[in-house]
């Protein structure tokens, strides 16, 4: 990855303090999209490590996933699909392919669920996503594609805060980590 884009990353991220009771500060990446050379850099950057191991399909999660999936599936030449929450009031209609995640890093279960038409056993599929702290969604996407016979070849995140050890086993590369980000 290029320098530039890492140094304009740290430089367009903020903690932000969510009101004066908190116990915990929030992050803000709304930077990053409100900067177009850092949008347009985001895609390329994050399908770089896995350019040479085919993906045919990048599959990322409600929310942000729905901005950077396309970017990077873009950049790829290959098709995006959407893995839908359903707190998000925007399930599609249709078969879906479901998956719980281990608790998250507020202790909470995802479930996450894709359409089952755009998902099969020829895909090798590219995950994606902003930030990736337990790999608890990692996992739950790599169980859909599981059930789905398509194979997960890894996943790509703007920021790594999960353990070194947990994030080779699942094959994610990430632009930073959380100690960039201070």
């Amino acid at each position: 990855m290029p320098t530039e884009l890492k140094e304009r990353l740290v430089e367009l991220f903020r903690w932000v303090d969510p009101d004066p009771d908190a116990s915990h500060l929030v992050s803000d990446i709304s930077g990053w999209w409100r900067d177009p050379v850092t949008l347009a850099a985001l895609g390329p950057a994050l399908v770089a490590p896995f350019r040479s191991a085919q993906p045919t399909v990048v599959v990322a999660p409600a929310v942000t996933g729905f901005l950077l999936g396309p970017l990077a599936a873009t950049a790829l030449g290959v098709g995006f699909v959407a893995a839908h929450k359903p707190g998000d009031g925007r399930l599609p209609a249709g078969p879906l392919t479901w998956a719980q995640s281990p608790p998250d890093f507020r202790g909470r279960r995802v479930d996450l669920a894709v359409r089952d038409q755009h998902l099969g056993p020829d895909d090798r599929v590219l995950v994606v996503d902003d930030w990736v702290a337990t790999a608890a969604q990692v996992r739950a996407l790599y169980d859909i594609c599981a059930a789905r016979g398509a194979e997960p070849i890894g996943t790509s995140t703007i920021v790594l805060g999960c353990p070194p050890a947990l994030a080779a086993d699942l094959r994610i590369h990430a632009l930073l980590t959380a100690t960039d980000l201070g």
